[in-house]
């Protein structure tokens, strides 16, 4: 199969650099593995992550999956496609934290021409507790005509 993105351009700080001054620059998203059918990557946690209630936002969470689940959307898009976007997300939640590393690691479920379907896992790296589970659906986009 041929790609949008070619091999050499799956590169973990690549994508690290796409994020900067994007949400998941923001939160301080950092891509460790960059892979057709694999990412993985962290975020250390702050006091910018915690919602008011005192407990870590949910939406750190889904925004860690997601962005990972997105890379390797963005990886495995086909040449000819024009990109990609969500059309579906689903998280549970089992676990919080207001301190050190909150890790992921995202991998297909399907990846077709017109969708693709991404599991992330997500979980504190000193305790090893699972934390979130998350599935999205992406859309696969075409030019039109």
């Amino acid at each position: 199969m041929t790609y949008l993105l070619p091999e050499d351009q799956l590169d973990p700080a690549a994508f690290i650099a796409r994020g900067k001054g994007h949400l998941p620059g923001h939160l301080g998203i950092i891509v460790t593995t960059l892979e057709r059918h694999l990412v993985e990557g962290h975020f250390e946690i702050v006091a910018t992550h915690h919602a008011p209630n005192g407990y870590l936002h949910a939406g750190a969470l889904v925004t860690l999956a997601d962005t990972l689940c997105g890379y390797g959307t963005l990886a495995n898009v086909p040449a000819g496609a024009t990109g990609f976007t969500t059309i579906e997300l689903k998280s549970n939640f089992f676990a919080t934290a207001l301190e050190g590393r909150v890790q992921a690691r995202a991998t297909p479920v399907h990846v077709g021409g017109t969708t693709q379907v991404w599991d992330c896992e997500v979980t504190h790296m000193e305790t090893g507790k699972r934390m979130a589970l998350f599935r999205c659906s992406q859309l696969v986009l075409r030019p039109k005509g």
